[in-house]
């Protein structure tokens, strides 16, 4: 199998460590081979999380600038943050809400335009799903499976060899019970939106 690379960004608090493990689950469940890293930084002070996830015949666990074949932010800021990774035929999904960062809280900092950062996105990648994943999953029940509405919309654009039901029953082993529901909602609104 070719290898498909895979970069996951947030913010602390967003549930990336979960969608990364609820995706490598759903691999093994299909007997792909994955490899995983994550960066967590400042991750309880709202800082970056990265993951990069690696599917098929992969020797390192590393994502260099320019090989991703798909990019996953959960921060719109952060998303545009992660572009270096990104090439002519990488896949972009993105959330709209933005959190914006602390320095823009206090007036030190500028956020950015949502459509330039869309625009910005569109010139530099192959394609771009951007959707308000936080509406979904508030719709959905749950506003932190925000997680879980852009596995959704990520497993839509078939950049991955991983079924939705595949998907779904990793989401089910991996999510406190409280949650599951929420959390398949979320996904399937997730795919919905990605069409």
């Amino acid at each position: 199998m070719n290898t498909t690379r895979l970069v996951i960004v947030a913010v602390g608090g967003q549930g990336n460590l979960l969608a990364s493990s609820v995706l490598g689950e759903a691999a093994l469940l299909s007997d792909i081979s994955v490899r995983m890293s994550e960066i967590h930084g400042m991750a309880q002070r709202g800082g970056v999380v990265e993951s990069a996830m690696l599917f098929g015949d992969a020797r390192s666990y590393v994502i260099s600038d320019g090989e991703a074949d798909v990019l996953v932010g959960f921060e719109p800021s952060e998303t545009l943050r992660a572009l270096k990774k990104c090439n002519r035929n990488t896949i972009v999904i993105t959330n709209l809400h933005p959190l914006p960062p602390f320095t823009v809280a206090i007036g030190k900092g500028v956020y950015p335009d949502l459509d330039e950062l869309q625009a910005t996105i569109r010139a530099k990648a192959a394609g771009l799903v951007a959707i308000d994943a936080v509406k979904l999953a508030r719709q959905a029940g749950n506003e932190l499976s925000v997680n879980m509405v852009l596995l959704g919309a990520l497993i839509r654009t078939g950049k991955l060899p991983i079924k939705a039901e595949t998907v779904k029953e990793a989401i089910r082993s991996r999510s406190k019970q409280a949650f599951v529901e929420s959390n398949i909602s979320a996904f399937d609104l997730g795919y919905g939106a990605a069409q």
